[in-house]
């Protein structure tokens, strides 16, 4: 071996230790720590996880998603657009579509007027279908925005847009960047745990909580609302705790091993996925029982034990919150109504308002609303022009709506308009990285300053992007 060789084996060995030692928290001391202590503090949360401090106070603390896929039709649940009644069946004006790109039907379809009344509500007065009676009554707890817009039209480049600030697969999702920001306030449990309902998984699939370049410890954990939260989370018939502790304990140690040699940061957070896994064999189930809630509380959000159902993964979130989770994220893909609208929305609202209302009642209740921030939203809107005979509508991206509550938003308002027909953004425009980047201020980031190298580049949620909404802050 050559003494240039020799010299960068030393330093890669040198390099390899230092930064065992300082990020993995499995030096000797610590070893020693645990066993003098008589709990696993070098089992603990991994230190990618634990607490971290953002550039300045934040006013939320935690976010719950309620990620409605599919996207649902704001002319029929947030937008009412009286004058779009009164051009049912007639082409639209020419001026609107010109440059237009739609997804499946062609730009000379026929105009389609709402096909739910609307009302005013609370002192906001703000204008709610008649689908969303339960919405309708927390009114003031909400920020309504009509003025989303998005740059994708197809559903997943949408929804891993919306997800991650990028139509790429292999980005950090918005759970990620949070929990990459501030870690997690519980060590037995994931920082970002996901819920899938509705009547498929995202179209967009696992990129919508995926953690892309950054380490694995960072990605949602995909739970159950029934049974094992995770699965394959209980241990096999005829293997009891002590067993498996001793599995894990000669896993560790392989894998210390193994990171010793190559120092790969991967390899320490497969050990932090074990002993995760451990802790959250005694405290996930606990977690997601949501039977230990009283009968009250069961009502209030029309859930079930032992179903799985968006009502139940909406208290579980609220179970999870309270219990330090930092990111929750329930996935309702069932909102594609591109035929069959008047009875899809009608039996997704059923399946989801009550819910959804219920959990931002809940929090309040309980004191989380403050420094909770509830978002209920989809991909991208629909288009005012009829798809599938005369009851559907196409995808559209120029204009849709979305309801922000607590967190540190301005409750009892809505924000932004779109023209007559509810085709364009006519004021007040948040596209989706001004709703990354104030999602990260809400939570104390500077979303400019928050970012990773990768590939020789320094990424971030919003890309080169983003302005803060400063009227959805209170």
């Amino acid at each position: 071996m050559t003494h240039l060789t020799e010299h960068l084996e030393e330093l890669r060995r040198f390099h390899t230790r230092r930064w065992f030692f300082r990020d993995c928290g499995v030096g000797i001391g610590s070893l020693a720590l645990a066993s003098l202590l008589g709990s696993d503090t070098t089992l603990g949360a991994p230190s990618s996880l634990t607490g971290k401090r953002p550039h300045f106070a934040p006013k939320a603390k935690r976010v719950i998603f309620l990620f409605q896929g599919g996207a649902p039709s704001h002319l029929e649940l947030f937008d009412n657009k009286p004058e779009l009644s009164k051009w049912d069946g007639k082409l639209p004006p020419a001026e609107l579509l010109r440059g237009y790109r739609a997804a499946f039907i062609s730009p000379n379809s026929t105009l389609l007027g709402p096909k739910y009344k609307f009302s005013r509500h609370g002192q906001s007065g703000a204008e709610i279908s008649e689908l969303l009676p339960h919405t309708a009554a927390i009114a003031d707890d909400l920020c309504i925005v009509k003025s989303m817009v998005t740059d994708a039209f197809n559903h997943a480049p949408a929804q891993i847009f919306m997800s991650t600030g990028s139509q790429q697969f292999g980005r950090p999702s918005m759970g990620s960047w949070v929990t990459y920001g501030l870690g997690s306030e519980n060590r037995d449990l994931p920082g970002f745990v996901v819920f899938s309902t509705g009547k498929k998984g995202a179209s967009g699939g696992a990129n919508n909580y995926g953690c892309g370049f950054l380490p694995t410890s960072y990605a949602g954990v995909p739970f159950r609302s029934v049974g094992d939260p995770v699965l394959y989370l209980s241990n096999p018939k005829g293997v009891d705790d002590a067993f498996q502790r001793d599995t894990i304990e000669g896993v560790r140690a392989l894998n210390q091993t193994r990171l010793g040699l190559i120092g790969d940061p991967e390899i320490a957070t497969r050990i932090s996925s074990y002993e995760l896994a451990y802790r959250m064999q005694q405290v996930a189930p606990e977690v997601i029982d949501i039977a230990r809630e009283d009968e009250a509380t069961l009502a209030l959000y029309g859930a079930k034990p032992g179903e799985a159902s968006y009502a139940n993964a909406c208290l579980t979130a609220r179970r999870l919150v309270e219990r330090g989770v930092r990111f929750v994220q329930i996935h309702h893909e069932a909102w594609d109504h591109h035929g069959g609208l008047t009875k899809g929305l009608k039996e997704q609202c059923d399946a989801t308002d009550r819910a959804s209302a219920a959990l931002v009642t809940d929090l309040k209740q309980r004191g989380l609303l403050e420094d909770t921030l509830v978002i209920w939203g989809g991909e991208f809107g629909r288009t005012p022009m009829v798809q599938g005979g005369n009851d559907g509508r196409d995808h559209h991206p120029n204009a849709f709506s979305m309801w922000f509550a607590g967190g540190g938003t301005r409750a009892g308002q809505t924000i932004g308009e779109s023209d007559e027909f509810g085709f364009n953004v006519v004021s007040e425009k948040i596209h989706v990285h001004d709703l990354h980047a104030t999602l990260l201020h809400l939570l104390g980031f500077d979303h400019e300053k928050l970012s990773v190298r990768a590939q020789g580049l320094d990424f971030r949620l919003t890309g080169v992007a983003g302005e803060v909404v400063k009227a959805l802050i209170a």
